[in-house]
């Protein structure tokens, strides 16, 4: 798409998930709103409509998608699940974890959603719309976060609008997104070990102590990408961040964090759910302010914490 003006966006009510679903059937692409952020759907089964993603984001090809399913019988027409793997599955979703397995080798994808990858990575949504969209879609959708490549990802409609007004068919507003940061990502390897490719909302740690009794293992150090978020430079403001700052400098647009006064505040309680909701709205906030350079308050690395200072770190490299 090349006129500037032409994504169409509606409410998301019924009316508008019909129109959403009609566009997703005809290859189109469309951002839907879920419970992590707001995610760039298409058609996980068509190959013209997953290059739409690419091209609209300007992600590269080597970058795997998320593929998002309504039903149990949907993920397991796509990946080979383990007793582990169904287990775990059962206990998180749906919900904020997308799970890491190999692909089946007759499962209806289209060659560039896994990256050439042998795996798979697959989410069930705990948000009312998107589950009505996939359900009225009739297929599996791929959907990486509704923002242009490496740029801060989207908790509102208009953050979506921000890059990719024009480049995308429509946009269902949804409103806010509650959790605020991307799914995490747990591989489960066909040993049964578990490995954390992404830290996310839930605590990937302490979900396999509940079940295994004992922490997870450090995951081994090893090149290349299986899955999204792993890229080092992503959720870039396009400013130069410093992180742990207890006051702000002339130059720079303060985020803070329980005590310190700021421009903008993840939490002025220093909740860490808050902080994790709100993290990407002051990132937008920060982008569009006039001053050229961004500081952050510390954030505690414990819980969700974890999480947002991932997001930090490859925001500031």
């Amino acid at each position: 798409m090349s006129d500037k003006n032409a994504t169409e966006s509606l409410r998301a009510d019924p009316p508008g998930v019909s129109r959403a679903a009609e566009i997703l059937r005809n290859e189109g692409i469309v951002a839907v709103p879920t419970e992590t952020v707001y995610g760039l759907a298409a058609r996980a089964d068509s190959d013209l409509a997953v290059a739409k993603i690419y091209a609209a984001k300007g992600r590269p090809g080597f970058n795997p998608l998320i593929v998002h399913v309504a039903r149990m019988e949907q993920a397991e027409a796509l990946a080979e699940f383990s007793q582990e793997a169904r287990r775990v599955a059962a206990a998180v979703w749906p919900g904020a974890v997308t799970l890491v397995l190999p692909k089946r080798s007759d499962a209806p994808l289209a060659d560039s959603v896994s990256a050439g990858l042998s795996t798979i990575a697959l989410r069930m949504p705990d948000h009312p719309v998107m589950k009505a969209v996939i359900e009225e879609a009739g297929t599996a959708l791929a959907a990486p976060s509704a923002n242009r490549s490496n740029t801060i990802s989207p908790t509102t409609a208009d953050h979506v609008a921000a890059t990719l007004d024009g480049r995308i068919d429509l946009i269902l507003d949804g409103g806010e997104c509650k959790k605020g940061l991307e799914s995490s990502i747990l591989a489960i390897r066909q040993d049964g070990t578990w490995e954390e490719l992404r830290p996310g909302p839930v605590d990937l740690d302490l979900l396999h102590q509940h079940f295994h009794g004992a922490p997870m293992r450090p995951a081994p150090a090893k090149e290349g990408i299986e899955a999204p978020g792993q890229l080092k430079r992503h959720y870039s403001p396009g400013k130069p961040i410093r992180m742990g700052a207890t006051a702000g400098k002339s130059d720079e647009f303060l985020i803070g964090f329980g005590p310190v006064a700021s421009d903008c505040t993840l939490s002025a309680k220093g909740d860490l759910g808050e902080a994790a909701a709100r993290l990407y709205a002051c990132l937008h906030e920060a982008a569009q302010a006039v001053q050229p350079k961004i500081a952050i308050a510390s954030i505690p690395a414990e819980g969700v914490g974890v999480a947002i200072n991932d997001r930090l770190r490859r925001a500031a490299a």
